[in-house]
């Protein structure tokens, strides 16, 4: 993570929160086939895994990691409650940590 990237750079943004593994890759995955090269992606999560994907998705595919970092914690997230099932308490509030990565497509 080596350049410096203010948000009036950012060309396409991606919320992905309530997302798990593995659509937040495949979200970015397209956005990025889709992007000219050179253009910068905002990503928000709030899966923990794309802590480790987003890295290695980069690395692997030679696409820079500008930005990583951690927003908040606690977020509520509002999810359909058919869509997620919670075994201890089906009325406790669904929160999460709020993770933001900015990356940036390789030139062809």
């Amino acid at each position: 993570m080596t350049t410096s990237t203010s948000d009036s750079t950012i060309q396409h943004h991606l919320d992905t929160q309530g997302l798990i593994c593995p659509e937040p890759v495949m979200m970015l995955h397209r956005t990025i086939r889709n992007a000219e090269a050179g253009a910068v992606i905002e990503i928000l999560a709030t899966d923990p895994a794309t802590t480790r994907d987003i890295p290695n998705f980069c690395r692997h595919l030679g696409h820079e990691l500008v930005k990583q970092e951690t927003l908040a914690e606690n977020v509520p997230l509002n999810i359909d409650p058919d869509e997620i099932t919670i075994t201890d308490d089906d009325d406790a509030p669904i929160n999460a940590t709020l993770y933001r990565y900015l990356v940036k497509k390789k030139n062809a």
